[in-house]
């Protein structure tokens, strides 16, 4: 039997309606990212879940222990699967980082992989701290499912890494909606099988055909595509 990893995103915050980068900021969970973690908790009440790992952020910690309660596990912890920290970027929306660091956001969006926001990180950095733990965790929970609740970035850069896909292209190929589901069973710590990526039926009957600025340029509507 596989070892088998439900990584989730946490809920909702003020900051994602707001479509601002919070990486580091400690934001907590809205209402609506409470009600996104319960309707998951409650699809995977019956699931033999017995670990939960967490990034030490309010809003995945919250995630983590509303998912959590019906199992009674602890959410343990782990500074690894933190986000992406944005540096000076920090709670700016993506318009005012345009504006204000034009020439840097420029780069950074043609390779996330490598280019980090001033005072920030790069995608690689966060591959080389949440990869090992990952790893870790599989081969402490042999044939068992676990839970992890971690972010955005981190966690499509992590997708990326263990799949053998382009992790230069994560920002505008993955998506990870909130207290979204992706299941990935793990025969051992490096052959990983994608069973499901970015569910949100618990809460969400149908997604939504986005086209917008908050993925990257390469998803931005011209204004021939828009007439």
């Amino acid at each position: 039997m596989p070892t088998r990893i439900l990584l989730v995103r946490h809920g909702s915050t003020r900051l994602t309606l707001e479509d601002r980068f919070a990486g580091s900021n400690d934001e907590p969970l809205s209402n609506e990212g409470r009600d996104q973690a319960s309707r998951l908790g409650v699809r995977l009440s019956s699931v033999p879940i017995v670990a939960v790992y967490a990034s030490p952020m309010a809003r995945t910690m919250d995630t983590a222990r509303i998912i959590a309660s019906p199992h009674g596990l602890k959410v343990q912890p782990e500074a690894a699967f933190r986000e992406i920290d944005f540096g000076q970027w920090e709670g700016l929306t993506r318009d005012e980082v345009r504006e204000r660091y034009a020439q840097d956001f420029g780069l950074w969006e043609e390779d996330p992989l490598l280019v980090a926001p001033a005072q920030g990180e790069s995608g690689l950095s966060v591959i080389h701290r949440a990869l090992p733990l990952m790893r870790e965790i599989i081969d402490r929970h042999r044939h068992q499912t676990v839970l992890v609740v971690s972010h955005k970035g981190t966690n499509r850069l992590l997708v990326s890494s263990l799949l053998g896909l382009d992790a230069r292209g994560y920002r505008e190929r993955l998506d990870q909606s909130p207290a979204s589901l992706t299941i990935l069973d793990f025969m051992n710590e490096v052959r990983p099988r994608l069973k499901l990526f970015n569910d949100v039926s618990h809460y969400e009957s149908f997604p939504e055909r986005e086209i917008n600025d908050r993925i990257s340029k390469w998803w931005r509507p011209t204004q021939a595509a828009t007439r």
